[in-house]
């Protein structure tokens, strides 16, 4: 999405004040206020995004290496995820809100193609920066004003320079879940995937990667593997926290070593994630023996 966007000029005496304030409040209210939409929103859409790439799968781990098709189903995936999450039914164009049909238009790029159907009617505009982590949740009456005036070959437009002004932002340049693999080295990145097999890929991913926080599906994807929990647990030694262990690397769970990860200043983990760290001086070491683990003596 563009860096600098001009300040929404839906205000007070704008001709689409009142539609677009009355959709905006309607959204909110059906994503359970302000707060809830914050949070599910971004969720939902690194979901759609990872569910595209597949990475357990495909071994991909990045937007940029889906084929054209799989990027413009992402757009498909985020209306029936987004109508879903409002619980909104189908309408004559991709929805209804307050007896209005509304397109939902969604893009990975800088701006959104409007179909000639939806002119003169309200757009959900959706938006996700996969570089920057960012994302946007807006509202537009298309009106042929506030469109270029070149067209593609299918007669749709896209929104002017001038008309983002028209634009009534219920979420602008706002954090969304970044790609895991974005944030790290890739020269560690390959280190991981170059061994073979999943125990061998998770240990190195917590070896690699440690104190911080990783989701369950970026454990997935390491372990390519359908049991892939079973082997990040304990498993008769042969598990992945048996491998790091005797390398004197911890791996704990949110779920089950909460107090340990508190104790030991690791940043925060949900229940779902996991994060690995080798312990540091006497009082940690001891507070991991304590916690069960068995640690090789220091040379």
């Amino acid at each position: 999405m563009k860096r600098s966007l001009p300040p929404s000029l839906i205000v007070r005496g704008h001709p689409d004040f009142d539609a677009l304030t009355a959709l905006a409040t309607e959204i909110t209210a059906r994503a359970g206020g302000t707060l809830e939409l914050h949070q599910s929103f971004p969720a939902m859409l690194r979901r759609c995004i990872d569910d595209v790439i597949m990475t357990p799968k495909t071994g991909r781990r990045a937007y940029e290496e889906l084929e054209k098709t799989e990027k413009t189903y992402i757009g498909t995936r985020v209306e029936i995820e987004l109508r879903a999450l409002l619980r909104l039914p189908r309408g004559r164009l991709d929805t209804e809100i307050l007896g209005r049909d509304v397109d939902i238009k969604n893009t990975m790029g800088s701006n959104w193609m409007i179909p000639t159907e939806a002119l003169d009617q309200p757009c959900l505009l959706v938006a996700a920066d996969e570089a920057r982590a960012r994302c946007y949740l807006g509202l537009i009456v298309a009106r042929p004003a506030y469109l270029t005036q070149g067209k593609n070959k299918d007669g749709k437009g896209s929104i002017s320079a001038a008309g983002f002004g028209n634009i009534l932002w219920l979420m602008c340049d706002h954090a969304y879940p970044a790609n895991f693999w974005r944030g790290q080295d890739p020269h560690v990145v390959t280190t991981i995937f170059s061994q073979s097999t999943g125990n061998t890929r998770m240990a190195s991913l917590f070896r690699q990667i440690q104190a911080c926080p990783i989701a369950r599906d970026v454990v997935e994807a390491v372990a390519q593997q359908k049991d892939f929990m079973r082997r990040i647990r304990s498993d008769k030694g042969r598990g992945t926290r048996d491998l790091l262990e005797k390398e004197g690397i911890l791996l704990l769970s949110g779920q089950y070593d909460s107090q340990l990860i508190k104790a030991l200043g690791l940043p925060h983990c949900r229940g779902s994630e996991f994060i690995s760290c080798t312990p540091r001086g006497a009082l940690q070491r001891r507070m991991a023996e304590q916690a069960g683990f068995q640690l090789p003596e220091l040379s």
